[in-house]
């Protein structure tokens, strides 16, 4: 994450210069290697010297200090262990931390008891959820138009052969957002979804005896190369993320074990048609 909020940064210099500013004369006015940079960039290795942090920050001309603060504890992070709990919204480049990770992946799998899967959202869907958390959150009208834009744009993900593999809990479907109709263009668009070959969905039904569910929603990234997987979920004002090979390897035997115990992705339309039937006709 720090290799690549970097990158962002430089590219980011680089569009206000004539000529841009290239990996080669980054490196250069650093005292780096084109190569050191590259791989720092790529994630191949960490950062460990501060001073070296400090350098890039200054060359970036990144003068705010909650915008330092928030790449200094990036690169303490990238030095441990422990699981990363982000309470910035927003990195100094202006891309939210999880979805420049989600948006490099090779492979996603997801898991939400509570609402649909934000890939999976209608923009109707997105744009009643947010509102009915306006005055909670305290967001104005702009915010949220801006937020649902934003969701909207994470869809371009499903586009191409990025593997997605998304479980719901039936409460999730069952749960009302905004209206009837909302919900009914949300079935739409799952079963629609669902249709496409890099897609996945299957739907754990309220009734199946014996059945492990995850307390929390959580989502798997993997990557091709270099990035280990990692496990992001979400609670109020806050992403965690693990990476650890013991923690992600949790999550993803929660994962199987859901996937292996629901009806399969090619239930999940008639399961979509009985609960609309029932619901929301």
């Amino acid at each position: 994450m720090l290799g690549k909020e970097l990158r962002a940064l430089r590219e980011k210099k680089g569009r206000s210069l004539d000529g841009g500013l290239s990996i080669e004369a980054a490196a250069k006015a650093l005292g780096f290697s084109r190569a050191k940079l590259s791989r720092i960039e790529s994630g191949e290795i960490p950062l460990p010297k501060l001073a070296d942090l400090k350098a890039l920050l200054e060359e970036y001309e990144v003068t705010e200090r909650a915008d330092q603060e928030e790449l200094l504890q990036m690169q303490r992070d990238s030095l441990k262990s422990e699981p990363i709990t982000s309470y910035r919204n927003y990195l100094p480049s202006g891309m939210p931390r999880y979805l420049g990770l989600e948006r490099d992946s090779a492979a996603i799998r997801g898991y939400e008891n509570y609402n649909v899967h934000g890939l999976l959202q209608t923009e109707d869907y997105a744009r009643a959820q947010m509102l009915s958390a306006k005055v909670v959150e305290e967001r104005t009208t702009d915010q949220v138009q801006s937020s649902v834009r934003a969701r909207m744009a994470r869809k371009e993900l499903l586009d191409g052969e990025r593997q997605v593999h998304i479980i719901l809990t039936e409460n999730v479907l069952r749960t009302l957002i905004g209206t009837p109709e909302v919900m009914r263009g949300q079935f739409a668009e799952i079963k629609r979804l669902s249709s496409e070959k890099n897609v996945e969905v299957q739907v754990i039904p309220e009734d199946l005896p014996n059945m492990y569910r995850g307390a929390y929603n959580f989502t798997i990234l993997e990557f091709h190369e270099v990035l280990d997987p990692v496990v992001q979920s979400d609670s109020h004002k806050a992403t965690t993320m693990w990476s650890t090979e013991s923690d992600v390897g949790f999550y993803e035997r929660s994962f199987n074990a859901m996937a292996k115990a629901a009806p399969g992705p090619s239930y999940t339309a008639q399961i979509l048609d009985d609960l609309e039937e029932k619901l929301w006709k």
